[in-house]
């Protein structure tokens, strides 16, 4: 008897998840400010979220979604149960997928919080750290939720982003870009084609630097806040 034998395929469900996510500031009540910020590969959102305390002044809400992808941080001083955990925006594996399943559950978040308020805030400000710059970046495009400010900071704009999505949600919209001035991932091979993509999406970045590697700076933060003041 002839047995024939099938390649194997995958296939894709669309499942309800648990999401996660830390805030400070008042999370129902009137705020003047939202600020959506998003951690890089590895960490999580409770330890991202801390630096933002200096935006804290009882005006604004911070909030800091988590990567729908949880995993055990590589460590060389024991096994799992000893190993730091950390999160993870998307892979190169199921891509499109993963990003259309963050970008929901950020249009879920944003409804969440609003709902949550006494009204519209002033203003909503994106905020992208390394991997989160992409994150942030794509939902600025694709979400539904406003925007007012992005921010990407230690991180690029995306190159493959819709030209015709970025100009109708972005423009008009203040766009900064935050590197310190030691950062090892900004090379100049990645600065040049993030130049050509801002070019093609029509978006004319604030340049700030600061003096430091691949971190976040109160300083600066604080600065962004003052100017992103209504």
């Amino acid at each position: 008897m002839n047995h024939s034998r099938t390649e194997a395929r995958l296939n894709n469900l669309t499942v309800p998840r648990t999401a996660r996510y830390a805030t400070l500031g008042p999370v129902d009540g009137a705020v003047d400010q939202v600020w959506f910020v998003f951690h890089g590969y590895g960490q999580l959102a409770h330890d991202f979220v801390a630096p933002f305390r200096v935006l804290d002044d009882g005006s604004r809400l911070i909030v800091a979604p988590e990567g729908l992808s949880r995993f055990y941080v590589e460590n060389p001083n024991g096994g799992p149960q000893h190993q730091p955990v950390g999160a993870s925006w998307m892979t190169r594996e199921g891509r499109t997928s993963e990003i259309d399943d963050y970008v929901r559950y950020l249009d879920l978040l944003y409804q969440d919080v609003c709902t949550r308020l006494d009204g519209e805030p002033t203003s909503v400000h994106l905020l992208g750290f390394s991997q989160g710059a992409a994150t942030a970046s794509r939902w600025a495009v694709y979400g539904t939720g406003r925007v007012d400010r992005l921010i990407l900071w230690a991180g690029l704009i995306p190159p493959d982003l819709d030209a015709a999505r970025a100009r109708s949600r972005l423009g008009g919209v203040p766009f900064v870009v935050v590197a310190g001035n030691s950062d090892p991932y900004i090379t100049q091979e990645a600065w040049a084609e993030h130049a050509a993509s801002c070019e093609r999406l029509g978006l004319e970045p604030e340049l700030i630097g600061f003096d430091g590697a691949h971190r976040l700076s109160k300083m600066v933060l604080s600065d962004l806040a003052g100017a992103g003041a209504a």
